[in-house]
């Protein structure tokens, strides 16, 4: 399981902004589309009009990029692109992790924990028997090497362990490590639709799924946030400016 996780996460596309991608507008309300006889219909802005336009009706614009990007997407300087949903370019696995391969970046990190912690069990025998007085089975090399492996094993797990309970709770705030660096001085956040709804768009809702790193068709299917471009917000508050 953690080398299908870890696979997955390296070769699955974190999601890129397709393109000349433009932010879509609910005709049905009337909305006008805000790009067409602008002087940035082509998504060819300066610093200032980009700034204008994204303070005044959210379009946010990549100037190295020189697109338009979806909410919550952010441009990775090593990709060198927006990612949908970044959460942040990971050198262990050699690829950004976004809005498409997050949930197998999450469960690497759950199944990497169990197999170390497996490891250390298994090692703590001999690791006690470094104290003991009397007889030991093994010879003093590899008594010394058990050792050693095993303070580092356990050094490595609870590395990962911190690293697994910092996710689990952007995950329960349906926010991305960048999103909450960014919102730090913010009280709410207008994408936390609760613990449940949260870990849906994440996970998916066929329990079946939640632990290997796939999507049911039907998740897929019915659920626009796996794809990365659209998330419900909370009604209650009002869109919060995104930079």
């Amino acid at each position: 399981m953690l080398m299908w996780c870890y696979s997955s996460v390296v070769v699955t596309d974190p999601g890129g902004v397709p393109p000349n991608w433009r932010p879509l507008t609910d005709e049905e309300k009337g909305d006008a589309d805000p790009l067409v006889g602008s002087s940035y219909g082509s998504a060819q802005l300066d610093p200032k009009q980009s700034a204008m336009v994204a303070a005044s009706q959210e379009i946010r614009f990549c100037h190295k990029c020189k697109q338009f990007k979806p909410p919550r997407a952010h441009h990775c300087s090593v990709c060198r692109r927006c990612i949908l949903k970044m959460d942040h370019h990971c050198v262990w696995v050699v690829n950004c992790v976004g809005a498409l391969n997050y949930k197998y970046f999450l469960l690497f990190l759950f199944y990497t924990f169990l197999e170390t912690t497996l490891v250390s069990l298994l090692l703590l025998r001999v690791f006690m028997e470094f104290f003991m007085e009397g007889e030991i089975d093994e010879t003093p090399g590899s008594l010394a090497a058990t050792f050693i492996t095993f303070v580092l094993n356990i050094a490595f797990t609870l590395s990962i362990l911190g690293f697994l309970i910092m996710h689990i709770t952007l995950v329960g705030a349906n926010t991305s490590t960048i999103e909450a660096y960014e919102k730090k001085t913010s009280p709410k956040w207008r994408y936390d639709l609760g613990g449940k709804k949260n870990f849906e768009q994440v996970f998916g809702l066929d329990k079946k799924y939640w632990f290997i790193p796939a999507y049911s068709e039907d998740d897929l299917r019915r659920m626009p946030a796996l794809h990365g471009f659209e998330y419900p917000t909370r009604p209650d508050l009002e869109p919060l400016q995104q930079h």
